[in-house]
C-alpha cells in the first residue's frame, strides 16, 4: 500500500506541475501575439529603409560620419540582448554562444569589445565567466519604448562620430518566422553598404535630394540606425515569447505523459496488492479447513 501511495502522491504533483506549465503556456502565447503584431508591423518599414542607406552608402557622392569607417580605433561596443526570466528553452544559450563568436571574431580584427547586455540571464552568464560588463540594463521585460532605444542609439552614433569606437554591434534573436529564429549579430555602425553580389544596377543610379543632401542624411541616417536598433529588440521580444511559449507546451506534454505512465503504475501497483490479499484470505481459508 505505501508504493501506490507515493505513486499517487507523485502523480498529484505532476498534475500540479502540468496545471502551472499549461497557464504558462496560455501567457505566453497571448503576449506572443501583442509583440508579433509590433514586431511584423514594423518589420517593412525597417527592412525599405535599411535597403535605402545601404545603397546611399555605397554611393561616392554621398558622405556621412556615421558612413564612414573610424579606422585607426581598437575599441566597439558589443550588445547583447538576452532575458530576465527563463523557462524559455535554448533561446538564452544561442544569443550566448553567438556572443562568444562575435567577441572572438572582434578579437581576432584587432579589437577590444566592450560589453554592454540587456537581460539577467546574460548579465548572470558573464559574470560566471569572469568577462565584464560595462552596461547593465535589466528593466526591459514584453515591450520597449522607442524613446528608451532612441536614447541608447544616440549614445552609440555619439561615440562612433567621437571617434571613440571602430564599430557597434547588436548580438540578439532575429525573428524570421513563427517556426524559425535564429541568434545573429547584426553591425549597426557604421553602415556598410550591401555586398557585391547582392547589389543591383540600380544602385548606381544617380540620386536627386529634396531638401538638400547634407540636410536629408543628417535626418535620415540617424533616423535609420534607432529604427534598426528598435528592430533588434522587437526582434528579440517576439522570439523569447515564442521559445516560452514552445518550451511549456513541451513541459505540458511531458507532464501529461507522466501522468498517464504513473496511473498505468498505480493500477498494477493496486493490483498486485489485491491479489496479495486474495492470495493470503484464500490460503487462510484453506488453513482454516
Amino acid at each position: 500500500m505505501a508504493k501506490a501511495r507515493a505513486i499517487v502522491k507523485r502523480r498529484r504533483a505532476v498534475q500540479n506541475i502540468r496545471k502551472i506549465t499549461q497557464t504558462m503556456q496560455l501567457i505566453a502565447t497571448a503576449r506572443f501575439q501583442k509583440c508579433l503584431q509590433r514586431t511584423v508591423a514594423s518589420q517593412p518599414y525597417t527592412r525599405r529603409i535599411t535597403e535605402m542607406i545601404q545603397t546611399l552608402a555605397g554611393q561616392q557622392t554621398v558622405d556621412h560620419p556615421l558612413l564612414r569607417p573610424n579606422e585607426n580605433r581598437t575599441g566597439s561596443i558589443l550588445l547583447v540582448i538576452t532575458s530576465n526570466r527563463g523557462l524559455c528553452g535554448a533561446y538564452n544559450a544561442g544569443i550566448l554562444r553567438r556572443m562568444l563568436e562575435a567577441r572572438r571574431e572582434l578579437m581576432e580584427a584587432g579589437l577590444t569589445a566592450e560589453m554592454e547586455v540587456v537581460g539577467k540571464k546574460g548579465i548572470g552568464y558573464l559574470r560566471f565567466l569572469g568577462l565584464p560588463v560595462a552596461v547593465k540594463i535589466t528593466d526591459v521585460e514584453d515591450k520597449i519604448a522607442f524613446e528608451r532605444v532612441s536614447e541608447m542609439a544616440e549614445r552609440y552614433m555619439d561615440l562612433y562620430q567621437r571617434g571613440a569606437v571602430a564599430r557597434v554591434d547588436v548580438v540578439h534573436m532575429q525573428f524570421l518566422s513563427i517556426g524559425l529564429q535564429r541568434p545573429v549579430a547584426a553591425q549597426l555602425l557604421p553602415i556598410e553598404p550591401p555586398a557585391a553580389e547582392a547589389t543591383p544596377v540600380r544602385v548606381r543610379a544617380q540620386f536627386e535630394f529634396s531638401p538638400p543632401r547634407e540636410e536629408l542624411l543628417a535626418r535620415l541616417i540617424p533616423q535609420a540606425v534607432k529604427i534598426r536598433l528598435f528592430q533588434c529588440f522587437n526582434d528579440a521580444i517576439v522570439s523569447e515569447q515564442v521559445a516560452r511559449m514552445v518550451a511549456m507546451k513541451a513541459a505540458t506534454d511531458a507532464a501529461a505523459d507522466m501522468s498517464k505512465y504513473l496511473t498505468r503504475q498505480y493500477n498494477r501497483a493496486r493490483q498486485t496488492q489485491i491479489t496479495t490479499e486474495l492470495a493470503d484470505i484464500v490460503g487462510g481459508a484453506n488453513a482454516v479447513q
